[in-house]
């Protein structure tokens, strides 16, 4: 909630606003660099793999060793749900600041683990196994990466400049990839094929351990966002706490599933897609992934200042409604295209239907709760969807490719931003009901309604923000 200003003083500025701006620059700087370094510890894992597929899944062709590590990869969204619900849970009772600086030291871990491991060649079975081992771990920290990232980010930011602050998140998480791919690329021409399936593969984890730690010491100087109201009250942080907010609940699971299905088919999956479907050259394929993403991440702040003009909700209905009407085309138009001009026009043309959504994704499912179970409700049910639908998108994309139905994928996705569409619509709109700037008052949160005079009473605590 906002504060009032200090007496001005000459320069037209108060000392205090100054001042707070600078913590606010600050506490973004600490809070997106952690967000780019973990997620590109993350996603390198999804780049690299086509170099280390075979030294852990030594049998079978190319794709099924690629569906191999997809499941790998897989593995790492499905730990994500325990590291949202437990990191929303010391976001919400702990602090923001706590869980951020935690979840950073074990992407750090779990990225060196991966660089220092020995192939299947050396200890057999042992290989995969601690394989999967360090994606659990990974899945863990992102788990909490993206709740805790999204309510502080969304508890820092300014009434009026929330889409365009939020928009670094995933400003961040995209950036986050073009340097894994961009590293992977960078070592594509320094190196033969045979040094990169050798031991190349692992200079990108030993970059991301090593940047984990400076990132470690960039987040103990944030500024704690959460009250410590909030965080003491009876609901903080509980599952019990979180249920009385059935209908946000509701309303993260669907733009998750629709959301994150879509980006990581045009991000991590479009790699793949484009080499095993398009038969493209790897090589050419990470330039055409280079100009796109690198588009992308310049279309946030952007898109993230429209939001602030236009509103989440109309953003939200633009996203799933262009994503179920074009999502079928781009796909198949890519999927016969030969000429690499004409496979970066249509990625960035996906590219830019989820420049409605990602500025706002985390806006929009922060809004949605009340401080004292704000992390928890953006990170556990947005990890739930995220490891059902995103985390197991190149998988679902493959094994389809193997059976020869690789076009019902794209329908797959149609049909979930389809369903995303539907939420969009039935939600309420948080300029007026949220809880960051609004009432408080989300139909179908609490029992409220049936109680006014508990309404009444309750209210003034459920719309604190749970800013510092």
């Amino acid at each position: 909630m906002s504060e009032p200003l200090a007496p001005s003083y000459p320069g037209g500025l108060s000392l205090q606003v100054r001042r707070r701006g600078r913590e606010r620059v600050r506490a973004m700087l600490g809070a997106c660099a952690g967000n780019l370094v973990e997620w590109y510890d993350f996603f390198v894992y999804a780049y690299a793999s086509i170099y280390f597929a075979g030294a852990f899944f030594p049998k079978g062709d190319q794709t099924s060793q690629l569906l191999a590590t997809a499941g790998v990869f897989a593995v790492g969204f499905f730990m994500r749900p325990i590291g949202g619900w437990l990191f929303g849970w010391i976001a919400d009772t702990r602090g923001r600041k706590i869980a951020m600086v935690i979840s950073v030291m074990m992407m750090s871990a779990g990225s060196l683990l991966i660089a220092i491991l020995p192939t299947y060649q050396a200890i057999g079975i042992a290989a995969p196994i601690l394989l999967v081992m360090a994606r659990m771990f990974q899945g863990l920290s992102v788990g909490a990466e993206y709740g805790t990232g999204a309510t502080y980010i969304s508890e820092i930011a300014t009434k009026g400049r929330r889409g365009f602050y939020g928009s670094f998140q995933y400003f961040t998480i995209v950036a986050g990839q073009f340097l894994a791919l961009s590293t992977v690329t960078a070592l594509q021409h320094l190196l033969t094929l045979d040094e990169l399936r050798a031991w190349g593969w692992r200079i990108p984890f030993i970059i991301g351990a090593l940047s984990a730690v400076v990132v470690f010491y960039l987040r103990r100087t944030m500024t704690e966002t959460g009250s410590e109201k909030a965080m003491h009250r009876k609901e903080a942080g509980s599952l019990k706490g979180l249920l009385a907010h059935k209908r946000a609940v509701l309303l993260v699971l669907a733009f998750t599933a629709g959301g994150s299905l879509y980006f990581y088919t045009f991000t991590t999956y479009m790699q793949k897609f484009l080499v095993v479907s398009a038969g493209m050259k790897p090589e050419t394929v990470s330039i055409v992934m280079t100009v796109s993403l690198v588009s992308f991440m310049l279309m946030q702040p952007v898109f993230g200042l429209l939001s602030d003009r236009l509103g989440v909700k109309i953003h939200m209905l633009l996203f799933t409604g262009l994503a179920a009407l074009f999502v079928v085309p781009i796909l198949t138009l890519i999927r016969s295209v030969t000429d690499p001009v004409a496979a970066t026009g249509l990625v960035i043309a996906g590219l830019a239907i989820a420049a409605f959504y990602t500025p706002v994704s985390g806006l929009v499912k922060a809004d949605l709760y009340p401080a004292s179970v704000r992390a928890l409700g953006v990170g556990f049910p947005y990890a739930i969807a995220n490891a059902m639908f995103g985390g197991t998108a190149e998988y679902v994309a493959l094994f389809l490719r193997s059976n020869g139905a690789e076009s019902w994928f794209y329908v797959y996705v149609a049909v979930l931003a389809a369903f995303a569409f539907v939420a969009s619509v039935a939600m309420p709109e948080l300029t007026r009901h949220g809880y960051l700037d609004g009432s408080g008052t989300i139909k179908g949160n609490t029992g409220f309604r049936r109680d006014p005079a508990r309404r009444a009473k309750a209210l003034p605590a459920e719309v604190d923000t749970g800013s510092a």
